[in-house]
């Protein structure tokens, strides 16, 4: 199944449709609000604002498989990103990443390698996925990898729609 056939909710409801990202860039990103990673959130809107009119968006995935770390209602979520971090980029509903009940989505990405190798199961909330125009995964980065990191950007850059 392709990237852009996967069929998920937005945070706020109603489909998500990940059809519209077809010919962007999308970074994947799981994430919790009460994580030692959640100040990742800052680097994530940094990102969206630098590149969005460049093709491509963040796309953020609540998750609560980590020790609990995503415990809020869809509401709850949205005004703790939008209030905390600023938040403009698209939100999907909470979803499982690992596991029996693990998402269509994440089971399109977690073949894919990061840098050292790992493939398989989300180590931890903040795990990266770049999605490549043609809706190919390009890189996968570790949670803890910094969304503003030299590594990033740069996979970012090269995958920007021409």
């Amino acid at each position: 199944m392709s990237f852009y056939d996967v069929e998920i909710e937005g945070l706020q409801g109603g489909p998500a449709d990940l059809g519209q990202y077809r010919g962007k860039a999308v970074l994947v990103v799981n994430v919790a609000s009460k994580c030692g990673l959640t100040p990742q959130y800052a680097g994530l809107e940094r990102l969206q604002e630098r590149f969005a009119g460049r093709g491509f968006t963040v796309l953020g995935v609540p998750c609560n498989q980590f020790m609990g770390q995503e415990p809020g209602s869809a509401e709850e979520i949205a005004q703790f990103c939008s209030a905390t971090y600023g938040v403009t980029f698209p939100m999907t509903e909470k979803i499982e990443v690992n596991g029996d009940g693990r998402h269509a989505l994440y089971e399109g990405l977690v073949g894919t390698p990061d840098a050292e190798g790992h493939t398989g199961d989300i180590r931890w909330n903040f795990e990266k996925f770049l999605i490549a125009p043609d809706g190919a995964v390009a890189a996968r980065f570790a949670p803890q990898a910094e969304p503003e990191s030299a590594d990033v950007v740069a996979a970012i850059e090269k995958n920007l729609p021409a």
